[in-house]
């Protein structure tokens, strides 16, 4: 195990996967074989994959400060979410994803690299760690509808939006779909841009405190599959493909 990473963080993070391999496992069985699952396809289902989300995304920012190099990591992930895309058009347009989470999180550290830049260069003062936690994570709970046609959360509606708002495709990827839009997994930057810098801001709160030192232990298995989440995140799907048509 790396002394100098925090495991417990690599270890949450295979957790995740493991729970989102389970979850995609049952996914394959219910859409691609057609073996109803009530359960799954209801709420205990819709709140089994919005729990891996928002834990790989509010992760994501949170261990957005850890790394060497950001814009070559924020590259990279965009990079594997346009070949995620490319695959599942041409093998499985059925079940294509555009804008789908390494959309995300390479588009989310790409704006963190060029938002530090410009703060840096305006030499302006940080933004308080608890302002922008509580901040962002308001966003992130008044936006959770947008799109969706609405401000407000899980069907909480605050507000119904302009229906114009959602006539062009290129603001798909911001989070207003055009019309006939679709994907098997989509995640715009509105609203999870905001729970990604909701983790990032509670990195800035304690991340020099003593409080990260109790995050040096992990589980090794864990530990090993999240410090190479993108890997398996890849393969994940292809792996379970193999084994459904081997059954």
């Amino acid at each position: 195990m790396r002394e100098n990473r925090y495991n417990a963080l690599d270890s949450l993070r295979g957790l995740l996967l493991i729970s989102m391999a389970l979850y995609h496992a049952l996914y394959d069985v219910v859409y691609i074989k057609g073996i109803p699952l009530p359960w799954y396809t209801g709420p205990g289902g819709y709140v089994w994959q919005q729990s891996v989300c928002w834990g790989f995304i509010f992760l994501s920012g949170f261990c957005f400060g850890f790394s060497r190099h950001p814009l070559r990591h924020g590259l990279v992930v965009s990079g594997a979410g346009a070949l995620v895309t490319l695959v599942t058009w041409v093998t499985m347009p059925e079940q294509r994803i555009l804008y789908g989470v390494l959309f995300l999180l390479g588009a989310a550290g790409l704006i963190q690299c060029a938002a530090w830049r410009v703060w840096s260069r305006l030499k302006l003062p940080p933004c308080p760690a608890r302002l922008g936690l509580v901040l962002f994570g308001a966003l992130f709970f008044l936006t959770r509808g947008v799109p969706y046609g609405y401000l407000g959360f899980e069907g909480i509606r605050l507000m119904d939006l302009p229906y114009w708002l959602y006539r062009s495709p290129w603001l798909t990827p911001l989070g207003l779909p055009g019309p006939g839009f679709w994907s098997s997994d989509y995640f715009p930057l509105v609203p999870w841009l905001f729970l990604y810098l909701c983790g990032y801001f509670l990195w800035r709160l304690i991340g020099s405190g003593p409080l990260m030192e109790k995050l040096r232990p992990g589980v090794r298995p864990l530990a090993f599959l999240g410090r190479h989440s993108l890997f398996v995140y890849l393969l994940h799907q292809p792996v379970l493909m193999l084994v459904f048509m081997i059954i």
